[in-house]
């Protein structure tokens, strides 16, 4: 424990102790060995697991009275707050110390209704993205953000972060979705902003603030979401090139034709490579790139005959994949990489126009030359963003932090994807992970009025200190 832990490691038990005693019926957990998991996102995993043996304090209330209690009592006391959903952030956004109190949303977990002729749902934030739509089947109604955590991941995180996914392609981000949230202030206090209805434009667009704000701004208790119908049909059609540069120009082909698919992910060369070592397939046999491609909806032949003809012509050797087959490759694509474990490596989120998807990837070979890094990328190519993992070789020589090429190598990159007009986060945040690198994106007036905004709504700067601006 640092020296400032210790300091305020009593102004943490004196809240706890206050907090049993004001409400009782709200669940505690003592700082301890059994809470390091709350330290940490699944971003910094790794580096907490090795370096902390005792996790912060954790409340976890089960209503939305519960949680203003929580951070009203927070701000009494001058204790900072960690909001946090399932914890699978890739940007250090939950990540927490010992003098901060986690304020966990895990147990807001109710389905409060589905309302099948307004196509809405509303919900609390520790619903899982999974168990929504598995809820929603009965009624022949999806929830259509899709992030690849999509079975562990709560709709509160995907909230906080903005979630993107595979289907984004064809039905947007988190965001797009998302028409009103309750949330809790730093001051105790509970705002509704949005509307029920589709359309609705009075006053600010408070709901679009909120989404995407990391828990700097509010804690949401609850949301109404968008919902659509399940589409009459889904097929899966795959196209492989015989290089990464040729699976590019495949991206080109399917933005040309009339056909507009629900998902379009994009691998290169090393990605196919690594999958089939991590998940013992043999992708690589059938080309050198893959564009994998979910179609859905009416006329769903002719949709997957005109995108036939159109990466056919640019060099795809393509497949209506079996039903069976094409839940295969999508398992894949959500979870068949691996990342090394004899190697350092970094993982980035950058997105960029789809029409300047290739030049990111013709960039990966100087970018190696330099830093002797190797690069590789899965995209969600319908949208523009690329998962880039850069790793380099250990050496015998190294330290316990990663040698200074691999992060110049990432910067560098980052770099790339802002000179083509793009950012340094497509859908996992900023967190405290991104910061130097939003920084480079974001003018200085820019973060300014970020952080008046910050301060008008979290004077005191209790909720998520540090994190996403």
């Amino acid at each position: 424990m640092t020296t400032q832990q210790i300091t305020e490691a009593p102004a943490i038990q004196a809240y706890l102790r206050k907090l049993t005693e004001l409400s009782p019926e709200i669940a505690v957990l003592e700082p301890g060995a059994e809470t390091t998991r709350y330290s940490h996102d699944a971003a910094t995993a790794k580096a907490a697991n090795a370096a902390q043996t005792q996790g912060p304090a954790v409340v976890l209330p089960a209503s939305a009275a519960e949680v203003r209690q929580a951070v009203k009592l927070a701000g009494d006391l001058g204790v900072t707050v960690v909001p946090r959903g399932a914890g699978t952030g890739l940007s250090g956004g939950a990540a927490a110390t010992g003098n901060q109190v986690v304020i966990s949303t895990e147990k807001l977990s109710r389905i409060i209704e589905v309302s099948p002729l307004d196509e809405v749902a509303v919900v609390e934030p520790g619903v899982i993205n999974a168990d929504l739509n598995k809820h929603l089947e009965p009624f022949g109604l999806f929830y259509a953000p899709d992030p690849a955590s999509f079975d562990i991941s709560s709709i509160g995180g995907n909230i906080a972060t903005n979630a993107g996914g595979l289907r984004c392609a064809k039905y947007g981000v988190t965001r797009e979705s998302i028409l009103s949230l309750d949330v809790v202030l730093a001051d105790g206090s509970l705002i509704t902003v949005g509307h029920r209805s589709i359309k609705g434009v009075t006053g600010l667009d408070l709901t679009s603030l909120f989404v995407g704000s990391e828990g700097i701004l509010g804690i949401v208790t609850q949301a109404t979401v968008r919902l659509r119908p399940i589409p009459v049909a889904r097929k899966t059609v795959s196209a492989f090139f015989d290089s990464t540069a040729e699976g590019t120009g495949g991206l080109a082909a399917i933005t040309r034709s009339p056909v507009r698919p629900a998902a379009i992910e994009f691998f290169d060369t090393p990605s196919l490579a690594n999958i089939d070592a991590h998940s013992g397939t043999a992708l690589r046999s059938r080309g050198a790139a893959l564009i994998l491609i979910e179609l859905d909806g009416y006329g769903i032949g002719d949709q997957a005959a005109d995108l036939a003809t159109a990466l056919s012509a640019v060099g795809g050797r393509v497949t209506v994949e079996a039903d069976d087959d094409g839940v295969r490759l999508w398992e894949l694509r959500r979870s068949g990489r691996g990342l090394p474990q004899d190697k350092w490596y970094i993982g980035e989120d950058i997105a960029v126009p789809k029409s300047r998807l290739a030049e990111v990837y013709a960039a990966f070979p100087a970018l190696e030359a330099r830093f002797g890094v190797t690069i590789s990328a899965v995209s969600h190519a319908g949208d523009g963003n690329l998962h880039p993992l850069i790793t380099l070789d250990k050496t015998p020589d190294d330290g316990p932090t990663p040698p200074a090429p691999l992060q110049e190598a990432a910067t560098e990159l980052v770099k790339v994807a802002l000179s083509l007009g793009g950012t340094v986060t497509g859908e996992h945040g900023v967190g405290t992970i991104k910061k130097e690198w939003a920084a480079l994106e974001l003018s200085e007036r820019s973060r300014a009025l970020q952080h008046a905004i910050k301060a008008a709504v979290d004077p005191a700067h209790l909720l998520n200190p540090g994190k996403a601006i």
